[in-house]
């Protein structure tokens, strides 16, 4: 399986975005640059049909520095971008598909009839009552030479990882405000955990950077879950800004 990474800009109250769902863009230059040194690490990265809605464009390697290192590592320019949609409407015209970057799309071998022709490859993963089955997906990305994922959001495609137990490290970076609101999406969405079976992490690093703190945790994906799971994985919820 891919080693995956769920990297998500946070309030100081836990929201990704505001009750609106607008486009979260309340990260720094420093946040920035930490979210692209993650992209350039990964062979593959991965969100759904919503974020890709609410941004038009996703995050690529800019960096002279970052480019060098993967050109290094034997590895191409750009990591590969996969939306995650179980719907068949793209808009043709947004941004994302004249980025000079490597397109897939993965969605369920029940979906609709899907228009790919913008994309490079669709992976047609198996679906359970209706639903992705990750394990499947992830499988499939491994076989294609995806060995480090990076997940971008939003919450409720988050969530069904996370719940698949497939998620090895988070990185969240606290930003300096307050969203609050009943409706503000959260890093992680859908029914959510009961709390002795909530899947337990390892803080490996906290770092203050201006008014930033950046924490990175380890999943003990060992433990076993009580995860409630939520229709509307793929194509929902708001994750930190994937694009410029």
């Amino acid at each position: 399986m891919p080693h995956t990474t769920v990297i998500l800009a946070i309030s100081a109250d836990g929201k990704i975005a505001d009750a609106v769902r607008s486009p979260a863009r309340f990260g720094s230059a420093n946040d920035k640059a930490h979210l692209e040194q993650q992209v350039a690490a990964s062979d593959a990265v991965l969100f759904g049909n919503g974020t890709l809605q609410a941004y038009g464009t996703t995050m690529r390697v800019i960096s002279p520095e970052l480019l060098k290192q993967r050109e290094l590592q034997g590895k191409p320019p750009q990591p590969v971008q996969i939306v995650c949609s179980r719907s068949p409407q793209f808009d043709p015209n947004l941004r994302f598909f004249q980025q000079p970057v490597p397109r897939w799309l993965l969605t369920g071998q029940d979906a609709n009839t899907v228009n790919d022709c913008e994309f490079d490859r669709t992976i047609h993963a198996k679906t359970t009552d209706g639903e992705i089955d990750w394990i499947d997906a992830f499988q499939q990305l491994a076989s294609l030479g995806i060995k480090r994922l990076a997940i971008l959001g939003g919450g409720k495609l988050v969530a069904s990882v996370l719940a698949a137990g497939l998620v090895d490290e988070l990185w969240l970076t606290v930003c300096p405000l307050i969203l609050g609101g009943v409706d503000a999406p959260t890093p992680v969405e859908g029914k959510g955990f009961l709390a002795d079976l909530a899947p337990k992490l390892q803080l490996l690093a906290v770092k203050q950077v201006g008014q930033e703190v950046f924490l990175h945790y380890k999943v003990d994906r060992a433990k076993e879950t009580g995860f409630f799971p939520e229709s509307g994985d793929c194509d929902q919820g708001f994750s930190q800004k994937p694009g410029f």
